[in-house]
C-alpha cells in the first residue's frame, strides 16, 4: 500500500500549526532547546512528506541516523559482484552449468576439473550476469517450481571465497554502514565449522541434554575446545586488521567505515546432525564467555528444513541447558519464519514460544507467524513486557516468505507494544541495503518521524554491546531531552558503558540531523504547450 501524498499548501500549514503548538507547549517546558527540538521534529515530519514528492527520500533516508543493524548475515551481506571479484584474484573456479564459484580442485586446474576459471567468468559478459544472478535475487522471477525461498537459501551453496577474505568481507560492510550514517554492525557469522566434523563423528546422542553434553565434552570435541576458542579468536583479530588496513583506519581514521563498531553472533547451522548443533551452542558459549567481540549466538538455516523442524525443541533444550547450567549469554533467535502453506498449521503454534521460554530469546528475527501462535496477544505481552525485540527485515520477509503489506505481523507488534527495530538480514543476496529497509518501513507503513527515531533507537538499545542502556539512568534522559553536554553524572555513567557511549553518539547525530535539515522547496512548473 503507497503512502499518501498531502497538497503541497496543506503540508505548510500543518507545519505552521504545530510550530504554533510546540512554541506554546514549550513554555510550560521552562527549556529553550525544548522548544527548539519539538519544532525540528516536526520540520523533519515536513520534511520527510517533501522529500518523498520529489524523488528525494534516498537523500534524506541515506543520512538519517540508524543507530545499528543487529540482523545482518555477513556472508549474504556480501554482494555477489565481490565474491566474483575475489574468486578471479584467488585462482577459484566457475561451474558454470549452475552457475556457481568453486574452489579448485586438488591437483587439478579449473579447465582439468570442467569448470572455468572465474577470471575467465568475470571476463565474459554474460557468464559474469548468470553469475551475479545465481548468487543473489537479482532477476528472481518465480515459476511453478522456483520460489523466493528457493532462490534465496540456494545462493548459499552457490558462493566460495577463500578464507583471507574473512577481512574483505567486513571492511565491504562496513564501508557500506559507514555511507550510511550506520554506527554499530551485530553480524552473524559462523567462523568455525569444518573442524567440528571430525571431532564429533563418533559421538551418539540419546535426546537427554545433559546426557549428551557430557558425551560431548568426553569426546575429542570436547578437549579441542579450547584451540577452536583460540582460532575464533585470531581470525577475528586478523579480519579487523585487515578490514581497518582496506580502509585506510591505519592512515586516517576518519575514512568511511572506520568509526563503524563490529561486534559478531556466534551463527549455529542447525540442519546438522544433533552432534553437530549441540557442538557448535557448547563451542558458543565458550567463545562468548572468552572472546569479547562475540556478543551473542543465534542458529541460522530454513527453519523448515527438515532437521530445523523435527529437533527445534531439542535445539531449544539444547541451549536452555547450557543457560542454566553454564552461565547466562546472549541469545537471538530465528524463530517464525514460516507462513502457512510453507509448513503444516501446527509448526506456526509454538516456535516463538519456545524461543523465548526454552531458548531464553532476547531477541527474535523475524517472528512472522506470530498471530498464528497460541494465544499469541498473551505472548506479544510477555515479550512487550520484558522487553523482547523483533528483528524486522522487510525486504527478505517479502522474497523469501511473500509476507508484506497488512500481511506484515509489524502492526501487530506495534500494536502491542513490542520493541522492534529495522535489520537487512542479507543484504547482498536481496541486493539491499539499511537505508531501502528504513525507506520501504516508511513508505509501506505510513509511519512518523518518531517512529523512524525509535528504530533507530532500539537498535542500540537492545543490541548486545556491554553495559547499561542510556535510557536506564534519568540524568543522561535529562541531558538528552534538554541537549546539554555530557557531564557530570551522565558522563560517569556514560564513561562506565559501551552501549551507552554509541547511544550518546546516536544522540548527538539525531540532534544534527534533526536542526539542520531543511525541506526542499516546492517548486512551480509552467509548460507553455
Amino acid at each position: 500500500m503507497g503512502k499518501a501524498i498531502r497538497p503541497i499548501g496543506e503540508e505548510f500549514m500543518r507545519f505552521a500549526i504545530l510550530v504554533a503548538a510546540t512554541t506554546f507547549l514549550a513554555g510550560f517546558a521552562g527549556s529553550a532547546f525544548a522548544q527548539d527540538k519539538r519544532v525540528n521534529v516536526g520540520k523533519v515530519a515536513v520534511a520527510l512528506e517533501q522529500y518523498e514528492r520529489s524523488g528525494r527520500m534516498r537523500e534524506l533516508m541515506q543520512r538519517f541516523p540508524k543507530g545499528g543493524d543487529l540482523h545482518n548475515h555477513l556472508t549474504g551481506a556480501i554482494y555477489a559482484e565481490s565474491w566474483l571479484d575475489w574468486a578471479a584474484e584467488d585462482g577459484l573456479c566457475v561451474e558454470t552449468s549452475i552457475p556457481a564459484l568453486r574452489q579448485k580442485p586438488d591437483g587439478k586446474s579449473c579447465v582439468d576439473a570442467g569448470l572455468i576459471t572465474a577470471e575467465a567468468a568475470r571476463a565474459d559478459a554474460g557468464i559474469r550476469q548468470r553469475v551475479i544472478d545465481s548468487l543473489s535475487n537479482r532477476s528472481y522471477v518465480p515459476t511453478l517450481d522456483w520460489s523466493g525461498h528457493d532462490d534465496f537459501f540456494v545462493t548459499f551453496f552457490r558462493m566460495a571465497s577463500a578464507p583471507h577474505r574473512f577481512g574483505d568481507q567486513l571492511a565491504e560492510v562496513a564501508e557500506r554502514a559507514g555511507h550510511q550514517n550506520t554506527l554499530y554492525l551485530e553480524l552473524l557469522e559462523t567462523i568455525v565449522l569444518g573442524e567440528l566434523f571430525g571431532s564429533t563423528a563418533g559421538v551418539t546422542l540419546i535426546g537427554d541434554v545433559e546426557a549428551d553434553y557430557a558425551a560431548l565434552m568426553a569426546s575429542p570435541f570436547g578437549a579441542q575446545i579450547p584451540t577452536l576458542v583460540a582460532t575464533v579468536r585470531q581470525r577475528i583479530a586478523d579480519a579487523q586488521a585487515k578490514k581497518s588496513h582496506l580502509l585506510g583506519c591505519d592512515v586516517d581514521a576518519s575514512a568511511v567505515g572506520c568509526d563503524v563498531k563490529i561486534r559478531f553472533l556466534h551463527q549455529v547451522i542447525r540442519e546438522f546432525p544433533p552432534q553437530m548443533v549441540y557442538a557448535q551452542i557448547i563451542l558458543g558459549w565458550a567463545v562468548m564467555d572468552q572472546v569479547p567481540e562475540v556478543v551473542g549466538i543465534n542458529l541460522v538455516a530454513p527453519e523448515d528444513g527438515f532437521i530445523a523442524l523435527r529437533d527445534y525443541t531439542y535445539h531449544m533444550k539444547m541451549i536452555d541447558h547450557l543457560y542454566r547450567n553454564h552461565g547466562e549469554q546472549n541469545v537471538t533467535l530465528h524463530a517464525g519464519e514460516l507462513t502457512l502453506g510453507l509448513v503444516r498449521p501446527r509448526q506456526l503454534r509454538f516456535h516463538i514460544r519456545e524461543a523465548i521460554e526454552l531458548g531464553h530469546a532476547k531477541r527474535i528475527g523475524h517472528g512472522i507467524d506470530i498471530t498464528f501462535e497460541d494465544d499469541s496477544a498473551a505472548l506479544a505481552k510477555r515479550m512487550a513486557d520484558e522487553g523482547i525485540m523483533v528483528e524486522i527485515s522487510l525486504t527478505s520477509n517479502d522474497t523469501i516468505l511473500g509476507v508484506s503489506g497488512r500481511d506484515h505481523p509489524i502492526n501487530f507488534y506495534r500494536e502491542l507494544n513490542v520493541p522492534y527495530a529495522i535489520g537487512t538480514d542479507d543484504e547482498g543476496v536481496s541486493r539491499s541495503d539499511l537505508t531501502h529497509e528504513y525507506m520501504r518501513y516508511f513508505r509501506d507503513y505510513d509511519i512518523t518521524y518518531s517512529e523512524l527515531r525509535y528504530a533507530s533507537r532500539n537498535s542500540l538499545t537492545y543490541s548486545f554491546l556491554p553495559g547499561t542502556s542510556i535510557w536506564e539512568d534519568a540524568s543522561c534522559r535529562d541531558l538528552i531531552a534538554s541537549g546539554g553536554i555530557l557531564a557530570g553524572s551522565c558522563q560517569s555513567f556514560v564513561a562506565a558503558s559501551e552501549k551507552a557511549q554509541l547511544q550518546w553518539e546516536l544522540e548527538q547525530r539525531l540532534q544534527t540531523f534533526e536542526r539542520e535539515l531543511r525541506a526542499p522547496g516546492a517548486k512551480l512548473r509552467f509548460y507553455d504547450y
